[in-house]
């Protein structure tokens, strides 16, 4: 059932994107999207060494669980957040706080408690402060795609 869960949870938030999210802002947003979604990865490939949190049925279900989560919530809500929020980086940061705050605590309770997961090492603290870091660093690595675009976009014109 909880499978069945993540797999039409990941298909409604991407037909949210698909068909809502302008293609402009999708294109825009991609890389930084990505960009933390690889980090988040880097961390789930870290906690087979460290043991940082559990998940019922083995490895291949940390795997599982975790694409699931990476590609499915966390990518779509990175690109509604940014579309709606960057370059106003107060509201960029205040959204993200009210998110991650939601995530680290009642919803991260939920999760244990329904079976889903069980930190070992980590705290709902921990997980706000990874989160929350990495929304911070999401938004400074928007900001040199940015600069590097309109840079571009500079010399392509200058040398036309």
């Amino acid at each position: 059932m909880a499978n069945v869960f993540r797999i039409v949870n990941a298909i409604i938030l991407w037909l949210t994107v698909i068909i809502f999210l302008p293609r402009e802002s999708f294109k825009k947003y991609l890389a930084v999207t990505l960009f933390c979604s690889n980090l988040l990865l880097i961390q789930v490939l870290l906690n087979f060494l460290f043991k940082w949190w559990t998940v019922k049925g083995g490895p291949k279900f940390v795997v599982f669980d975790s694409l699931a989560f990476i590609f499915g919530p966390f990518m779509t809500i990175n690109l509604w957040v940014f579309h709606f929020t960057y370059k106003k980086f107060w509201l960029y940061a205040l959204a993200n706080l009210v998110m991650d705050l939601i995530f680290a605590y009642p919803l991260n309770a939920l999760f244990q408690r329904i079976g889903h997961y069980k930190l070992n090492k980590f705290t709902s603290l921990t997980i706000f402060l990874i989160f929350y870091s990495l929304a911070m660093v999401n938004y400074g690595f928007q900001k040199i795609i940015d600069k590097l675009r309109t840079q571009e976009v500079s010399n392509t014109t200058f040398n036309t």
